[in-house]
C-alpha cells in the first residue's frame, strides 16, 4: 500500500518527461526600391485532464497536441503551417502536403480526417523533441514593449513601433496564436508576465527580434541566384525551389480584389531589414506622392513588418506584418505579406537578383 502510494504521488509531482492588419498601408506608400535607413538610435487545447503549463511532453496525449506537434515539426522544416494553434487549418494541411512532396512521401488525401493517433505517423517527428520547451523572459525583451500611438504623425515621432504587450511578443517569438501560449500558461496572467517569467511555449526555432538589426540591404548571394520564388495567388503560398527541389514554403496574403499581386515574373531589387515605412496618404487615395508624408520607424509592429523584399515592380515587395493572425484572409495592398517569424527565415534564403514568379 505505501509504495503504490508513493507512486501515485510520484506520478503526479513530476515532470512528464516524455514528454493593426487594418492600418496597412497600400503597396504605394513603401519606396520602390529597398527603402533607405533613417539614422536612428533604437532601444534596441476530450483528453486525459492535465496542466500542460507544468508538462512538457515528446508524446501528444490528444488530438490538439497530435496537431500542435505536427505544426511544431513543418514549421521547424520551413514548410510554414501559419499560426501554431493545435487546430486543423488550411495551411496546416498545405504544409503538410508539400513536406511530403519535397521528402518523396505519399501524400496523404484529406489529412484532416485522419485519427489523431495517426497525425504525422510518416514523418521523423522525433526529430524535433518535446513539443514544448520553456522561455525565461528577458530584460531585453522588455524594450520591444511599449504603447503605439495611432495616429501616424506621433508614430512618426517613435524610434521604434514595439510590441503592445509581452504576449504578442511571446507569441510572435514562438509563432503561435496567442491563445495557444494562454492555454500552455493557464496558471499565469499574460498582462502580468514580466522579465525573469519563465513560461512554456511551442518548441521551435525562436524569431529573435534582438537580433534583427536595421541594414539598408543585404548582400548579394550569388549561390542563391538559381533559387526561384513562386507564388500562388490562388492558394495563397509562396514557395522556394531551386531547380525540382523544393525547399520551403510558407503563408502569404497576395494583395487583395480590388488591389492583387501583379502577376508576371518579376525580380528581386533588394532586401532591407528593419526597414523604415513610408506613409504617404496622397499614394494611398490616387497613387500619386506628395510632400506630405511620414516615415514610420522600424519593429515588429510596422506594417510592412521587419523585412522588405523590393521588385522591379515599382512599390511591390514581400514584406513582413504587423498582425500574423490574417495572413491569408484579409487582404494586403498588392504585396506579398508573410508573417514575421517566416519572411526573417526566408529572407536568408534568398538574394538579391533572384526571379519571382506570381501566378
Amino acid at each position: 500500500m505505501k509504495k503504490t502510494l508513493f507512486l501515485a504521488l510520484t506520478l503526479l509531482v513530476a515532470p512528464n518527461l516524455r514528454a493593426q492588419d487594418a492600418t496597412m498601408a497600400p503597396l504605394e506608400t513603401v519606396p520602390e526600391a529597398t527603402p533607405a535607413p533613417v539614422e536612428t538610435t533604437l532601444v534596441t487545447e476530450q483528453a486525459p485532464v492535465f496542466d500542460e503549463s507544468k508538462v512538457a511532453k515528446a508524446a501528444p496525449v490528444n488530438e490538439r497536441e497530435a496537431i500542435t506537434h505536427l505544426q511544431v515539426f513543418l514549421d521547424n522544416k520551413m514548410f510554414g503551417p501559419g499560426k501554431i494553434d493545435g487546430a486543423w487549418g488550411e495551411f496546416t494541411a498545405k504544409a503538410y502536403e508539400r513536406y511530403q512532396q519535397a521528402s518523396g512521401l505519399p501524400v496523404t488525401p484529406e489529412p484532416r480526417k485522419l485519427p489523431w493517433t495517426e497525425i504525422g505517423k510518416d514523418l521523423p517527428m522525433e526529430e524535433i523533441g518535446d513539443i514544448y520547451t520553456q522561455y525565461e523572459i528577458t530584460p531585453e525583451d522588455m524594450k520591444f514593449v511599449g504603447d503605439i500611438p495611432r495616429s501616424h504623425a506621433e508614430q512618426a515621432k517613435k524610434e521604434l513601433m514595439p510590441y503592445t504587450s509581452v504576449l504578442e511578443l511571446v507569441a510572435e517569438r514562438y509563432h503561435a496564436d496567442p491563445s495557444l501560449i494562454e492555454k500552455l500558461n493557464i496558471r499565469s496572467k499574460p498582462s502580468a508576465w514580466k522579465a525573469g517569467d519563465v513560461v512554456w511555449v511551442p518548441n521551435v526555432e525562436p524569431f529573435e527580434i534582438a537580433q534583427v538589426k536595421q541594414i539598408a540591404k543585404l548582400p548579394k548571394r550569388e549561390d542563391f541566384l538559381d533559387r526561384i520564388i513562386h507564388i500562388d495567388t490562388n492558394i495563397n503560398i509562396l514557395e522556394l525551389k531551386q531547380g525540382d527541389k523544393l525547399l520551403a514554403s510558407v503563408p502569404i496574403t497576395p494583395g487583395s480584389s480590388s488591389l492583387p499581386a501583379p502577376k508576371g515574373t518579376w525580380r528581386i531589387l533588394g532586401i532591407a531589414e528593419f526597414p523604415w515605412y513610408r506613409y504617404d496618404k496622397s499614394v494611398l487615395n490616387s497613387g500619386v506622392r506628395s510632400e506630405n508624408f511620414y516615415n514610420i520607424p522600424p519593429g515588429p509592429n510596422s506594417p510592412v513588418g521587419v523585412i522588405w523584399m523590393g521588385l522591379n515592380k515599382p512599390g511591390i515587395g514581400i514584406h513582413g506584418t504587423n498582425n500574423p493572425n490574417t495572413i491569408g484572409r484579409a487582404g494586403s495592398h498588392g504585396c506579398i505579406r508573410v508573417a514575421n517569424w517566416d519572411v526573417i527565415r526566408l529572407s536568408k534564403m534568398v538574394s538579391e537578383g533572384m526571379t519571382v514568379k506570381i501566378d
